[in-house]
C-alpha cells in the first residue's frame, strides 16, 4: 500500500534554548486534546500513543485484531476506514468504536480513500472525507475521550504538494464548522512523508486554522527516512517550534535503503512521541505484516521488533487513565531537543506529605522518566488528600548539583539546589484523591539521586 520514495537528503536547523515554561491545553477541551506538544487526556494526564495501524475496511471480519493487538500491550490501534469512494463505506463506526473501548485502546480513525489525492486518479478529496465524516457524526459526538479522526490518509501525492496547505486548512476549518470537538490529526503530503517540506513549512497556518487549538499533526516514514540523520533533522524542527506531531505510520528496514525503523522508535521514546506502526496484518505486500494471517501467536521479525523489542510497544505503552491506566512513560517537553540516550529504568520514589492546616492535603511522586549521559528527563504526580484541593506547590532540594533546564504543566523555579514547582492556572484545582502530573528536563554530573518532595495545597 505505500509508495517508496527516493531518499531526499535535507538539513533542518533546529535548536531551541532552554527556557522555563509552561504550557496550557486546548480551550475548554472536552477531551482527547493538544497541550504544547503533548497529547493529553481530559484529566491532563499526558497519553502517548503506542499501538499499530489495523487494515479494518479491506478485512472486517477479523474484529478479533483488536483485542489481540491489546493483547500485546499497545493502547492505541489506527483503524482504516472508508468513505465510499474507493473502500467501504465504513458505516460500522458505532461498532468499531464499541471494539475499541471494550479492549481499553484510544481509536484513530481514518478515511483512507484520500492516499495520493492529485496524483491517484481514483482518490477522495479531504473535502469529501470531511463529508464522510460529517454524515457518521452521530456516532462520533460524545466518544472525544476515546476517538481521534484523523481526517485523510495521505491525502496528498508527489504531485502539487503545495495544495496541501489550503485543503488541510480548509478541511479542519469544516471539522470545527460541523461541531466536532475531537482531537483532529491530519497527515502530511507526499504520500505522507512530507519530504517535499510542505508540512513542516506550513504547519503553523494548518494549527492557526483550527479553531479549537486541538490539532496534531501526522508524519509517515518510510524509504524517505531511511537514515539518523533525516529523522532527527526532520523531528528537531518541530519540536523546536512546539509544534505537537505523532509518527501515524512507519515501517521497517526489510533491505537497504528502507526506513531506519531503530532511529525513529529511540526518538520517539526520546521526546515523548506517539507512534503507530505499519500495520497489523493483509498487506499486498506482506514484508510489512506484523502478524501473519491475522494470528498473534505468529509474528514476523518486523512484528517481533516493534512489540518486544527496545523501545518497543510492550516497554513503552501505558493505558489512558480513561480506562484506568496510569499515563504514559515519559513526557515530551514543549520546546527544545532531548538527547536520546539509553533505555530508562524507572525509579518511583513515593514521598507522602504532611497535611497542612485547612483539612487539604497532597502527596507528591518523584520519578526519573528517562537519563541520558548529562541529562535526564523527571516527572512528579501530584495526588490530592481526602478534600479537593485548588492549588498546590511541590518542593525539594537536589542533593548532588542537578538543575532543571526546561518544565512543563508547572511553573518551576528555585535558588540553588532548592527547587519550588507551582500549578498553572488549568491544574490547580484536583477532587479528593485525583491527580496531575508535571515534568522536566535536567542536566546532572556524576550521581542523579532521586530527592524526596514535599507537597503542600490550598
Amino acid at each position: 500500500m505505500k509508495r517508496r520514495l527516493m531518499a531526499v537528503g535535507a538539513a533542518l536547523l533546529a535548536v531551541a534554548a532552554s527556557v522555563l515554561m509552561f504550557v496550557r491545553p486546548a480551550d475548554a477541551a472536552v477531551g482527547l486534546h493538544v497541550s504544547g506538544r503533548a497529547i493529553v487526556e481530559a484529566n491532563g494526564a499526558p497519553f502517548v500513543m503506542r499501538g499499530v495501524n489495523h487494515p479494518h475496511v479491506w478485512y472486517t471480519g477479523q474484529t478479533r485484531a483488536f483485542a489481540d493487538v491489546k493483547a500485546l500491550g499497545a493502547n492505541t490501534v489506527r483503524v482504516v476506514l472508508g468513505s465510499g469512494k474507493r473502500w467501504g463505506p465504513s458505516t460500522d463506526v458505532p461498532e468499531v468504536i464499541a471494539l475499541c473501548k471494550q479492549n481499553r485502546l484510544i481509536c484513530v480513525l481514518e478515511v483512507h480513500d484520500t492516499t495520493g489525492y492529485g496524483e491517484e486518479a481514483a482518490a477522495a478529496s479531504l473535502d469529501e472525507a470531511v463529508d464522510y465524516w460529517v454524515g457518521q457524526k452521530s456516532a462520533l459526538v460524545g466518544q472525544e475521550s476515546y476517538v481521534v479522526i484523523n481526517i485523510g490518509n495521505e491525502p496528498i501525492g508527489n504531485v502539487n504538494a503545495a495544495q496541501w496547505t489550503d485543503a488541510t486548512a480548509a478541511a479542519v476549518r469544516k471539522m470545527r464548522a460541523n461541531g466536532f470537538e475531537h482531537l483532529l490529526m491530519v497527515d502530511g503530503p507526499n504520500w505522507g512523508q512530507d519530504w517535499q517540506h510542505v508540512m513542516r513549512d506550513n504547519a503553523q497556518t494548518i494549527l492557526d486554522a483550527d479553531s479549537r487549538h486541538n490539532t496534531v499533526l501526522s508524519i509517515h516514514m518510510y524509504a524517505v527516512f531511511n537514515n539518523a540523520a533525516a529523522i532527527t533533522d526532520y523531528l528537531d524542527l518541530f519540536e523546536s517550534r512546539g509544534w505537537p506531531l505523532v509518527i501515524g505510520e512507519f515501517g521497517w528496514q526489510f533491505a537497504p535503503g528502507e526506513v531506519d525503523h531503530e532511529t525513529i522508535l529511540a526518538q520517539a521514546q526520546a521526546r515523548g512521541l506517539g507512534y503507530l506502526a505499519w500495520s497489523w496484518s493483509g498487506n499486498s505486500d506482506p514484508i510489512l505484516d506484523m502478524a501473519t494471517d491475522f494470528d498473534p501467536t505468529r509474528l514476523t521479525t518486523w512484528g517481533q521488533r516493534v512489540v518486544n523489542g527496545v523501545n518497543g510497544i510492550k516497554a513503552t505503552s501505558k493505558e489512558a487513565t480513561v480506562f484506568g491506566g496510569g499515563g504514559p512513560t515519559s513526557t515530551p517537553s514543549p520546546t527544545g531537543t532531548a538527547t536520546p540516550g539509553p533505555t530508562p529504568t524507572p525509579t518511583p520514589t513515593p514521598s507522602p506529605t504532611s497535611p497542612p492546616t485547612g483539612g487539604r492535603s497532597c502527596t507528591a511522586t518523584y520519578r526519573v522518566a528517562g537519563q541520558w549521559q548529562g541529562g535526564f528527563q523527571a516527572e512528579v504526580q501530584v495526588k490530592a488528600g481526602g478534600a479537593a484541593i485548588n492549588g498546590w506547590t511541590v518542593t525539594w532540594t537536589f542533593a548532588n548539583g542537578q538543575t532543571v533546564t526546561q518544565a512543563w504543566n508547572a511553573t518551576v523555579g528555585g535558588s540553588g539546589a532548592a527547587v519550588t514547582a507551582r500549578n498553572v492556572g488549568y491544574n490547580g484545582s484536583l477532587g479528593a484523591g485525583a491527580s496531575t502530573i508535571f515534568g522536566f528536563l535536567g542536566t546532572w554530573h556524576g550521581t542523579n539521586g532521586v530527592p524526596t518532595p514535599t507537597c503542600s495545597a490550598t
